[in-house]
């Protein structure tokens, strides 16, 4: 039966943390609606199509960054799990040394690209080809910025740092902005300013996230020495199942386009980038929430939490999906206002399919909401085959396919359906999974996610309590002790692992539920594992180390603080971790 509370406090945690990544996701798609607001209302809609035909090179950048991002917050999310903390810092200084190298690499090509006129590989139009040129000549100075931050964010995260996160974004949209009026508006540098403002935009951002990891407060710092190249191989395969969604929207992208040019003309694919320009603003929401949901599922794949990862997508069922619902009703309802903030004819044929967009393009999001989470819990479990087939599916084959049936007979209209019906397609095929995996409809959350019999501690082998009062904490140390003989452990064990967790648990209630007027939880686990007890408190108060309250004891008076030193006193191990804002103690009997 699921438990309210460990439910409670994991949605708690969720929406804690889903504003900042939301801000993150949101930051990319700033970006593109200050280069789309531009381009059409101070250039021409010819510049409004330079950036859609840049769409899918767009998307390959991001396809090579959320591999390495990806890859590397699942994997630093199992090592945060399994207490194994110098092995992030190896694999940071890799990620930001292989990031550089590969953006250098793009920023080359793009340079190379622009001077030797290789636009005709995006557009057959002979006004724009030129457009572009200028305007890819202008996205190479942003190039190796853009690969870096976004993997500075995982890692920010990581360090609980949501604060600076959220200075770097306001200071990027800010300098965004104001490169952009004044390499446009005041320089008239036309399509190739409109793409340097968006560059220097990323060089601002990265240097503001960048500082942080230059202090000593940092967890995580480049260094040469200890670089894990050997995590590479991991990082990439683990990672890969994002990056080929990207990778594939990049084949859509081209695909669509040519669609679009082939029975809207131009307008279409300025309509269609348009939308979906601002459309990313309200696809940063799904973004946050896979970030948010990645991050802990990687954490608890480590812990072998089972109850924590189903209460994981629990939260996605009955709070994601209804306030991204309510959302996107918003955006259809306002589709034609939104609309006259690129096209001010709003008798031409551009607005009439823009605003056609914002009334069919948002109903996709739910679906893919949906497909994100199962994505990232496939890509922490290890199931990387169903995932990658997701990404096939999801990113191309079956869009295309949609698109290419309804684009003759409905236009930009086909496009858009064609999007919809691909989230409903694999809405159905993850249901289809789950259904040959149990030979049956999945009942229950467990089965839905094909989560493995054998995965983590059998259930006869742990307890799990979640307290909230401190009538919760009387009767802990007594149930600890009637399991631990239960298991055969000798009498003064038991009775140490329950006089343990009645202390540390204890002093959470009594301090750390009353530091602030905010309901709490204490997520208790106790596992039997190799003929020892191993204790977890979690909790979602401040942030408090009893190890160096312990430290600073250990010079006074024998009698203060009693619970803490009795503890440290007859345990074989104390492990601490701060993870995400929660605070994680591990003790082992």
């Amino acid at each position: 039966m699921m438990d309210k509370q460990s439910l409670h406090m994991i949605r708690n945690l969720m929406f804690r943390l889903l504003p900042i990544q939301v801000m993150l996701a949101a930051l990319g798609a700033v970006n593109g609606i200050v280069s789309s607001y531009f381009a059409s209302n101070y250039i021409s809609v010819e510049a409004m199509t330079a950036v859609g035909l840049y769409g899918p090179v767009s998307m390959l950048l991001g396809a090579i960054g959320a591999m390495l991002s990806g890859g590397c917050a699942v994997i630093c999310g199992k090592y945060l799990g399994m207490n194994q903390q110098e092995k992030l810092r190896h694999i940071f200084s890799m990620d930001m040394l292989v990031s550089t190298a590969v953006g250098l690499l793009f920023a080359g090509v793009f340079v190379f690209s622009g001077v030797f006129d290789f636009a005709g590989l995006f557009t057959r139009d002979p006004l724009i080809r030129p457009i572009f040129t200028r305007y890819l000549l202008g996205q190479a100075v942003g190039v190796v910025p853009m690969l870096l931050t976004a993997q500075l964010t995982p890692f920010l995260s990581i360090e609980n740092k949501g604060n600076r996160a959220t200075a770097a974004g306001i200071l990027y949209i800010i300098a965004n902005f104001v490169f952009s009026f004044l390499f446009i508006q005041v320089l008239h540098l036309q399509e190739f300013g409109l793409a340097l403002a968006s560059s220097l935009g990323l060089w601002v951002l990265f240097l503001a996230e960048a500082q942080y990891f230059t202090t000593k407060k940092a967890m995580f710092r480049f260094s040469f020495h200890g670089i894990s190249w050997n995590e590479l191989i991991p990082v990439i395969v683990v990672g890969f199942p994002g990056a080929a969604g990207y990778m594939y929207m990049t084949v859509r992208g081209l695909a669509v386009n040519n669609l679009l040019e082939q029975y809207t003309g131009a307008a279409g694919i300025s309509a269609f980038a348009a939308a979906n320009n601002l459309l990313n603003f309200f696809w940063a929401i799904p973004s946050g929430m896979q970030a948010v949901s990645r991050m802990l599922f990687s954490v608890h794949v480590g812990e072998e939490d089972r109850r924590s990862l189903t209460d994981i997508m629990r939260v996605m069922f009955l709070y994601f999906i209804p306030l991204m619902l309510v959302i996107d009703l918003a955006v259809i309802v306002l589709a034609r206002p939104l609309a006259y903030l690129f096209y001010k004819d709003t008798a031409s044929d551009v607005f009439s399919m823009t605003a056609q967009c914002f009334r069919i393009l948002p109903l996709c999001m739910p679906f893919s909401i949906v497909i994100m989470h199962f994505t990232c819990y496939g890509q922490a479990s290890g199931k990387q085959g169903f995932v990658n087939f997701l990404a096939l599916m999801d990113g191309a084959v079956c869009v295309i396919l949609f698109s290419f049936l309804l684009a003759p007979v409905l236009g930009i209209r086909g496009v858009c359906l064609a999007n919809v019906l691909n989230g409903i397609t694999l809405n159905l095929l993850i249901l289809g999974y789950a259904w040959i995996h149990q030979k049956h409809i999945p009942r229950t959350m467990d089965e839905l996610m094909v989560i493995p019999e054998k995965f983590g501690v059998p259930e006869k082998d742990r307890i799990d309590i979640s307290v909230r009062t401190a009538d919760e904490v009387v009767t802990l140390a007594e149930r600890i002790q009637h399991f631990c003989q239960e298991k055969g452990i000798d009498e003064k064990r038991s009775y140490m692992a329950g006089l343990c967790m009645e202390e540390m648990d204890g002093n959470v209630v009594e301090h750390g539920f009353t530091k602030d007027q905010k309901d709490h939880t204490a997520d208790i686990r106790v596992v039997y594992k190799d003929n020892k007890i191993i204790l977890r408190i979690k909790d979602d108060c401040i942030p408090f180390d009893p190890k160096t309250r312990y430290s600073l004891l250990e010079d006074q008076d024998a009698e203060k603080n009693i619970g803490i030193r009795m503890v440290y006193s007859m345990t074989d191990d104390i492990v601490y971790q701060n993870l995400l804002g929660m605070n994680v103690l591990t003790i082992t009997i």
